[in-house]
């Protein structure tokens, strides 16, 4: 295995720096027109035939003899039975770490709240969990239970009555780590079906499948396909795109530990995006030099040598207050201030989906076990998007209490907007609740 040949260099002081820039982080997460197809087809099959469809595509797509529903459902017993074939390490962890998640996101969660008018009318908000989410986890030889406990625990949180998991187990195989983490948060129901199918199940329902209100949890290109196609049916977390972390460093913090942090999301896929932004260029040598001394000593490394050489980048600023502009305008899902007393640059930055503060904070941190979501937007869209959170599973209705006296002169105001806008109905309406003179007096 050899080390890139050469990591991307930028330099914000360039003029065609902007265009290289754009170029870098272009990335298209639209699905071709055939898997397009094959998701709508799938959608149908499932909407139509139900649990027969989802025994058929489980037997065709992930190599299993299923005869019935009966197959592909895991009862709460074989959830708790994976707490005891994982190790006690394994197990400690995954409390600690849902502890942590469940404490940080119990500050999330809003109440319902009124405030009284001087004439008695009541205005409010009242706030309600989702009935029922479903929480897409990958199967197979992917160990992601540190996803099930950042989807799951918020829902809880929240007050959903019944989070739904499903899980593709390809040939069988079965990531005891994943149900343990599903046990600890309290999934509820199991079925071990995935793809476009477990999505379509979730959001129109089968025999055995119970419909949900909302989808979240990452996928493969046709989960997330079909996740577009479902939307409006049900509600969903976000079309994710590759992982991306972005360093600012002041070029104080040891290279090997910035080399690392890059390495943490490049070894996603070759897809994944790793940048380092600083205003000091000996030191973004020196992190290259780490990154050609370090590649070869990772179980990825082809991975990650992928992801560095098409879509990594040393990026070199004039100064800090360059360097967050830079990082403004990529808006990371992962941002690092790996600088001294990163608190001074916090207020300025606008767009970031985690901000990790500090160089003893490493992006890892968070994607297991420090609390917040590693749920987070992607592609730029932090721009207008936020971690996935207790409000994902929460509604809020509004609520609207007149007094006669409220309703009356409301209903003035609501009068004359209504004729102004040629809806009569909506003006005689809200007349019948104008007192009269008579009664006013």
């Amino acid at each position: 295995m050899t080390a890139p040949i050469a990591i991307r260099r930028l330099n914000a002081a360039d003029a065609d720096f902007a265009q290289h820039l754009d170029h870098l982080l272009s990335w298209e997460s639209v699905s071709d027109d055939a898997v397009n197809q094959r998701v709508l087809e799938i959608i149908r099959a499932v909407r139509e035939r139900g649990d027969a469809a989802l025994v058929e595509l489980t037997q065709r797509f992930d190599g299993l003899e299923v005869a019935s529903m009966a197959d592909l459902i895991l009862p709460r017993e074989r959830l708790e039975l994976a707490l005891t074939r994982i190790t006690p390490a394994q197990r400690e962890a995954l409390e600690k770490a849902a502890e942590r998640v469940r404490l940080y996101h119990e500050r999330q969660k809003q109440d319902s709240w009124t405030y009284t008018e001087a004439d008695g009318t009541v205005l409010g908000q009242q706030v309600t969990p989702l009935d029922r989410a479903g929480l897409y986890v990958p199967g197979g030889k992917a160990t992601y239970p540190s996803s099930v406990l950042m989807n799951a625990i918020p829902a809880k949180v929240a007050g959903v009555a019944e989070v739904v998991m499903v899980v593709p187990t390809p040939r069988g195989e079965i990531n005891e780590m994943v149900l343990a983490a599903a046990c600890i948060a309290g999934v509820d129901r199991v079925f071990t079906i995935g793809g476009a199918q477990a999505v379509a199940a979730l959001a129109y329902g089968t025999e055995s499948v119970p419909p949900v209100d909302k989808i979240v949890g990452p996928g493969n290109i046709y989960v997330a396909t079909a996740k577009r196609h479902v939307f409006g049916k049900v509600g969903i977390d976000m079309i994710a795109g590759p992982s991306e972390i972005l360093v600012v460093c002041d070029g104080q913090t040891d290279p090997d530990w910035i080399a690392m942090d890059l390495f943490s999301q490049a070894e996603h896929d070759e897809d994944a995006q790793a940048i380092l932004v600083s205003p000091d260029a000996a030191f973004l040598d020196k992190v290259a030099a780490s990154i050609a001394k370090l590649l070869p000593t990772m179980e990825r490394a082809e991975i990650i040598n992928a992801s560095i050489v098409a879509r990594g980048a040393l990026i070199q600023v004039a100064d800090m207050a360059q360097a967050i502009e830079v990082a403004n305008r990529i808006a990371p899902e992962h941002l690092e201030l790996s600088v001294a007393n990163p608190e001074q640059y916090l207020p300025q930055i606008r767009h970031a989906g985690a901000i990790f503060m500090g160089r003893y904070t490493a992006e890892a941190l968070g994607d297991y076990c420090a609390g917040p979501n590693h749920v987070l937007p992607t592609s730029g869209t932090a721009r207008f998007s936020s971690p996935l959170g207790v409000y994902d599973f929460q509604k809020r209705s509004s609520i609207i209490y007149c007094s006669a006296a409220g309703a009356s002169e409301l209903g003035k105001v609501a009068s004359v907007l209504a004729r102004g806008e040629s809806l009569t109905a909506h003006a005689r309406s809200a007349e019948y609740r104008i007192a009269s003179d008579a009664e006013g007096e």
